[in-house]
């Protein structure tokens, strides 16, 4: 199974509907409904998807159902915050003085897992690919990959 982390940004494009976001992560998420695909966030997440940073509109509350309905799918693990990534994550932050506290949590729970593809939005990010982890985690928008056709042959 493919096992990936969201960042807050993913579920946020998702929820609000943003085209230059919603197909790809509706591709993922309908893998994931499938069985094929699992999500994990952290639980940071739960709360940074209401308003992601200054300047942007806050997540009306008339979409807190919708919310609940998202986070309480099988297919999306939400991970705690706990002091270990809370750790790694300031670690994070002081070897990389680019990266902000909150995506040092994400990255840090993506690290704690060992998971090999962590999806975003953020270009920021995106330009980190490969720079965290043994084997190196792979930073990109989130994408399905091309699943084989069972044809036989080589």
């Amino acid at each position: 199974m493919d096992v990936r982390y969201w960042d807050s940004d993913c579920f946020l494009g998702w929820l609000l509907e943003e085209a230059d976001k919603m197909s790809e992560c509706g591709e993922v998420l309908t893998e994931a409904s499938a069985g094929r695909v699992q999500i994990v966030t952290s639980a940071l997440t739960l709360a940074e998807v209401i308003k992601l940073g200054k300047g942007r509109t806050p997540v009306p509350s008339r979409h807190a159902d919708r919310i609940r309905e998202v986070f309480s799918r099988s297919c999306i693990v939400v991970r705690n915050l706990d002091r270990f990534i809370a750790e790694d994550a300031r670690q994070l932050i002081w070897d990389n003085s680019g990266v902000s506290p909150k995506d040092a949590i994400h990255v840090a729970t993506a690290l704690r897992l060992h998971l090999r593809v962590f999806n975003t939005f953020d270009g920021d990010l995106i330009g980190l690919t490969e720079r965290f982890g043994d084997p190196p985690m792979r930073i990109e928008r989130p994408a399905v990959a091309q699943r084989k056709l069972g044809l036989g042959g080589p």
